[in-house]
C-alpha cells in the first residue's frame, strides 16, 4: 500500500499549484515533489511555514518553467541548485537534486542528479528525507523517515559520523530537532557520534552555530535536548560559559507554568553566570547583533539586586532606571534562581505591574534650568540629575511647581 500525504492546504492553495504545474509543464508529472520541513511538519500536524520544493530540472530549466507560466523566479543561490519561486506574492524555494562531490565539514561542493535517493542520501536526518508528490503520494527513500516521525526518533541518514564530518552543523541540529520533535529516549548511535566529534564544532563560522543554538533554545521545552547537549559535553564546546542548567531548567517551567511565550535569548542568558563581561564575550563570540548583547548584558547585571518583596514603589523606580525590558528580564532570571514556590505570587505580580506602568518623562527640560540661571554646559546636566532623583525617590511626582521648587533649592546650595 503507498503511504499518501491527505491534501493540506498549503499544497492545496493556487499558488502552490502553480508552481508545481510550471515544473510538471517542462519534467513531466514526477519531474517536483515537496520535501523537508513542510512534510515532516504536516505528517506532525504543525503549522507549515515554508513549502521547499525537489525537482529532477536544473537551475536554468527551473527558471524557464517558472517565468514561461507568467512568475517571478529569483536565483538565490543556483550554484547550489536553488531557485525561489514567487507565486501570489509566496516564496517557494526549489532546489535541484543533489549528491556530494566533496566536503570539509563546512560547506559541500554538490553535483547535479536526477536520482531521488541519492539527493535523500545526503540530507541530515531520515524524518527530512521525505518527499510528496502533488497529488499526496509519500516516498520515504531511506526507509525510516516516516517511522522515525510517528515515533519521535532523531536518526542520521546513512551513518552518523559521515553525515556529521560531511557538515559539523548537524551536532547542533541533531539537539534541536530533539528540541522540537523528539520524543523519548534519543538515538544512541546518533548521541554518541555527536559526543565523539563534538570537537569539529570550533571549526564552524559563529553565526552559523549561534543561529542554531537560539533556534534549539527557541523550542517549547528545550530541557531534556540541553541535558543532553550538557551530558555529551556538546554544551560545554559551545558555550563554555554555562554555569550550570538549574536556573535554565526553572525559567523553562515557570514559562510554561505562567503560559509566558518561549524567550531564546532569555534562556540563553539562563545558562550564564551574572556577569555583564562575559555576557559581553559570549555575544561577541557568537557575533550576536548589537541589540542582543545589549540585552545579554543588561540581564546579567547583578546590580542592583532585585528582590521578590520590593515595593511598587521600589519596583517603579527600578523599572524607570532600568528600562521596562531589563527590568522584566531580570525579574524573571530573579525568580529562577530563588524558591520559586515561596515567591511565584510576589514575582508574577511584578511582571504586569511593570508592562502596565506608563514610564514617565522628567518634566524638567535644560532650558529651564538655564532660564532659572545656570549657564550652559555640564552644569546642566549635573542640576537635572539632581532634580531627578528627588523626583524618582518621590516617586515620580507630578506636580510641575514642586518641582521647579526643588530646582531652586538645588540652585541655592551650588555655588557657579
Amino acid at each position: 500500500m503507498t503511504d499518501v500525504l491527505s491534501p493540506q492546504p498549503w499544497m492545496t492553495r493556487p499558488e502552490t499549484a502553480a508552481v508545481m504545474a510550471a515544473l510538471a509543464k517542462v519534467g513531466g508529472p514526477h519531474a517536483a515533489r515537496f520535501v523537508g520541513g513542510c512534510v515532516r511538519n504536516a505528517l506532525l500536524r504543525r503549522e507549515v511555514d515554508d513549502v521547499d520544493i525537489a525537482t529532477t530540472l536544473v537551475p536554468d530549466q527551473v527558471i524557464a518553467a517558472i517565468k514561461a507560466a507568467g512568475l517571478k523566479a529569483v536565483p538565490t543561490g543556483v550554484e547550489h541548485g536553488t531557485v525561489t519561486a514567487v507565486s501570489g506574492g509566496r516564496p517557494y524555494e526549489i532546489t535541484t537534486l543533489r549528491r556530494d562531490v566533496e566536503t570539509d565539514g563546512r560547506r559541500a561542493v554538490v553535483a547535479f542528479t536526477d536520482d531521488w535517493a541519492q539527493d535523500a542520501a545526503r540530507r541530515d536526518f531520515r524524518l527530512n528525507a521525505l518527499f510528496v508528490e502533488a497529488d499526496g503520494t509519500l516516498h520515504d527513500p531511506t526507509g525510516g523517515g516516516l517511522a522515525d516521525i510517528q515515533a519521535g526518533r532523531i536518526v542520521f541518514v546513512g551513518e552518523a559520523h559521515t553525515r556529521i564530518r560531511e557538515d559539523a552543523l548537524r551536532i547542533l541540529r541533531f539537539f534541536r530537532f530533539q528540541a522540537w520533535y523528539g520524543r523519548g529516549e534519543p538515538d544512541g548511535p546518533s548521541l554518541a557520534a555527536c559526543a565523539e566529534l563534538k570537537g569539529l564544532l570550533r571549526n564552524l563560522s559563529a553565526e552559523r552555530v549561534a543561529k542554531e543554538l537560539l533556534k534549539l533554545l527557541a523550542a517549547e521545552d528545550p530541557r531534556p535536548a540541553v541535558r543532553l547537549m550538557a551530558q555529551s559535553g556538546v554544551l560545554a564546546a559551545v558555550l563554555p560559559e554555562a554555569v550550570g542548567l538549574e536556573r535554565f531548567e526553572r525559567l523553562v517551567a515557570i514559562e510554561t507554568e505562567m503560559l509566558f511565550t518561549e524567550d531564546a535569548e532569555l534562556r540563553l542568558a539562563a545558562l550564564l553566570p551574572d556577569d555583564p563581561a562575559v555576557a559581553a564575550a559570549v555575544a561577541e563570540r557568537l557575533r550576536l547583533s548589537n541589540a542582543q548583547r545589549d540585552r545579554l548584558t543588561a540581564a546579567l547585571n547583578p546590580e542592583p539586586k532585585l528582590v521578590s518583596w520590593m515595593s511598587p514603589k521600589q519596583a517603579r523606580q527600578l523599572v524607570y532606571r532600568l528600562g521596562l525590558q531589563p527590568f522584566l528580564d531580570r525579574v524573571r532570571l530573579a525568580w529562577a534562581t530563588s524558591d520559586r514556590q515561596a515567591a511565584t505570587i510576589q514575582w508574577r505580580s511584578l511582571l504586569p505591574m511593570a508592562q502596565s506602568w506608563p514610564r514617565p518623562a522628567l518634566p524638567l527640560t535644560g532650558d529651564e534650568v538655564v532660564a532659572a540661571g545656570v549657564p550652559r554646559g555640564p552644569l546642566v546636566g549635573q542640576v537635572l540629575r539632581e532634580v531627578e532623583d528627588w523626583w524618582i525617590d518621590n516617586d515620580f511626582i507630578d506636580d510641575k511647581l514642586s518641582i521647579v521648587e526643588r530646582l531652586k533649592a538645588v540652585l541655592t546650595g551650588m555655588v557657579y
